[in-house]
Order: structure tokens, then sequence, then C-alpha cells
């Protein structure tokens, strides 16, 4: 049986993740993916010991939204040699994006050459609750199944899955992890799919009132995928930084409406002009070198539904994305 808190109207991310859990699993061979266990609980390789595909990271990036998100494949407006990509809907954007896409929780077993990391991301998260996050958004899922992302291009350790599914407060047989490597045709996929989470994440670190977010819709065109890690991360990234759109329907006062397009675009950071791959090499490699007012769409349109007005704000950068998508690290 799968619940939210019975005293909270919103739907349990976990009951609504379950059944595009079994159909992904269902679907392994025509998805390409790979399913093993590891101490009990079931792992869907999507990308590294198996192919997978741009339909598997679609319905993956689906389940990381805990089902509470849209997401399709098809032309997107932009530059002539890339016209295709991925947009994003989702009726209740905030649950979705940052109580269930938003890659918050920090995954770690062994040390040294042997460690195991990944940021885990997914429905899972909130019955985990190891985020300060959770007690912002007043959420908690109670089940007794989980699933999570992993993007990541190695199988977990089992002690690890095991202490997954014991902070969830599961049986390790109820827990799934679908492993995406960032350079597959899958993880492509769903990372670029992250572009509303994106919006959503910086609009949450700008302070603006999340209870005041309707809805939102985003776009952003789909790389190439292959290639070393590098190269797929500064693509993905490029993809929504210089080529992804977001539309949010706000609720309240003009001015802040207006506000939030001015500041919420990528070019509003001091590291916004360069492929991320040069800004990540230029940190020597540290995350959290990089400004992370850099992490949002390119362009934004802020809708204030108590007056009707739309606020446009940033640029695509089509050259950009054009060099990114040809470069290969």
């Amino acid at each position: 049986m799968t619940t939210n808190t019975s005293a909270d109207p919103r739907p349990s991310l976990a009951a609504l993740a379950a059944p595009l859990v079994e159909r992904l699993v269902a679907n392994a061979a025509v998805l390409r993916l790979g399913i093993r266990h590891v101490g009990g609980a079931c792992v869907v390789d999507a990308g590294i010991g198996h192919p997978g595909g741009l339909e598997a990271g679609r319905r993956i990036a689906e389940l990381c939204m805990g089902g509470l998100g849209r997401v399709t494949l098809g032309a997107v407006p932009g530059s002539p040699f890339w016209p295709f990509g991925v947009t994003v809907h989702s009726a209740q954007p905030v649950l979705a994006c940052l109580g269930s896409q938003y890659a918050g929780w920090s995954l770690s077993h062994g040390s040294g050459k042997d460690v195991f990391f990944a940021l885990g991301s997914g429905p899972g998260r909130a019955l985990a609750r190891q985020e300060a996050l959770f007690d912002e958004l007043g959420y908690r899922d109670t089940a007794d199944t989980a699933a999570f992302v992993m993007e990541v291009a190695a199988v977990p350790p089992a002690e690890l899955v095991a202490r997954i599914a014991s902070t969830c407060g599961i049986a390790t047989e109820g827990l799934t992890l679908v492993l995406t490597p960032t350079q597959s045709l899958a993880g492509t996929t769903q990372v670029v799919a992250r572009v509303l989470e994106v919006a959503l994440h910086k609009l949450h670190a700008l302070g603006f009132p999340l209870d005041r977010v309707m809805d939102g819709v985003g776009m952003a065109p789909l790389p190439p995928p292959g290639g070393g890690f590098l190269t797929a991360m500064g693509r993905t990234n490029d993809a929504i930084l210089y080529g992804g759109t977001v539309h949010l329907h706000v609720t309240g006062p003009d001015g802040e409406a207006e506000d939030l397009a001015r500041r919420l675009p990528s070019s509003a950071s001091r590291d916004h002009g360069r492929p991320f791959a040069e800004v990540f090499a230029a940190a020597k490699g540290d995350f959290y070198a990089i400004d992370s007012m850099l992490f949002s769409p390119a362009r934004v349109i802020v809708t204030a539904l108590d007056s009707g007005r739309s606020f446009h704000g940033g640029n695509l950068d089509q050259t950009l994305v054009e060099r990114s998508f040809r470069d290969v690290r």
C-alpha cells in the first residue's frame, strides 16, 4: 500500500511512480534495458552494459518526476542543425521537480579509489527525507516501495543499497534503482528533461515563494549523446543553459513576476557566456567553484496570473549550442 500523509491533499509520489516503474521493468527488452538484483533490490541498467535509448530516457524522466510530469520528444524551435528536443510539463511543478526530480540526496560508500558516489533523485527522496528541503515543502510520503534515478556508470554496492532501503523504511525488495550514465541515450534525455527542475531550483534559491508557482512548462534541444563524460556533461548542461526555455505561471504582484523573469535566466550569472565544459575546466572540476546562479534556463517567461501580464528574460544562444554540440572532449 502506498500513501502520503492523510492530512496532505497532495498526491503520493510513490503511488504515482509505482506503475511507471512496473512498466519500465516489464518493457525492459523493448527498451534495451538490463535488469539485475543487488541485495534484493531491482537495478535497471539504462546505459552501462545495455544500450537503452531515447524512449527509455523519456520514461525514466517521467518516473523521476514522480508521475507528476509529462515528457515528450519532438521538434523544438532553435538551430536548424538540432531541430529535436525535450518538452516537459507539470501541473504541480514544485512537488514534481523539487520534491522528486531534483538530485538532492548525496550517496556514497567506500573510500579512496573504491568509493561509489551518486546523487539520488526521484520519488524515493520523499520517503528518505534526508534533505531540509522536505521540511520547507511540508511533504512526507509513506510507501512500501521506492524508486531512485542515479546518473552513474557503475552499479552501487549491496551495502549502499541496503542503507538506501533502510533509510526509506522499506525492504530492499521494494527498492528500484535506475542507472543512467550521462553519455548514454537515456542519460542524455533524462538530464535535458530537467530543464523545468533547474528553473524551479534557482527560483527557490532566489527566495521566490514556492506556493505561488502554479504551473510550468520547459523545453530544450536534445544533444547528440555519446563520447566521454566531460563531453556529455558539457552538452547536456549547455542544452539548458543556452538552449532551454521555461514558462512559469505564478500568482502575486506584477513587480515580483517581472523581477523573477530578470533574475532567473542563466545570463544573470558571472559564469555565463562560455560552454559549460570550459567553465568546469576553469573551476578545476569543482562544481562548488562555479557560480550556482548559472544553473538555469537560457530564456524564461513568467506570467502573473493575477493580472494576466507576462514578462520575458534572457535569450537563447544558438551559436554556443551549436559549438557545444559539435565539440568533443
